[in-house]
């Protein structure tokens, strides 16, 4: 797995995993990988993945069932959102606003990206 150096790695784990929820590869209710299987398949270290689910539990997206393995929450797919959404909007969106300024780019064609963006997700 190739990470950026713009965020720490167990911050980079952590939206991987957000964005397998939003594409539903994880059901609300059941379990997901384990920190192990986790950090082998993105070839980092178990302690990195500890970190992330950390965070992610701490946002209450999964819950730990001692002995039996962590799970996403009830809700989770909710909260992901959310927690994806006010970092787009706090981070994310200023960035590409500012960078769409300077490049002079209207808002129409801005418009028309995000429209055919939304149409490719079927919305």
């Amino acid at each position: 797995m190739e990470f950026t150096t713009k965020h720490s790695i167990y911050e980079q784990i952590a939206d991987i995993f957000c964005e397998r929820v939003l594409l539903k590869k994880f059901i609300e209710g059941e379990r997901i990988p384990s920190v192990r299987d986790f950090a082998l398949e993105l070839s980092v270290n178990p302690n990195t993945v500890m970190r992330s689910y950390d965070l992610l539990e701490s946002l209450f997206i999964i819950e730990n069932k001692r002995g039996i393995g962590f799970f996403l929450s009830m809700g989770g797919y909710e909260k992901v959102i959310a927690y994806r959404k006010s970092i787009f909007l706090e981070k994310e969106l200023p960035v590409l606003l500012s960078t769409a300024a300077l490049l002079k780019i209207r808002t129409e064609e801005l418009q028309e990206l995000y429209i055919d963006q939304l149409k490719k997700f079927g919305q």
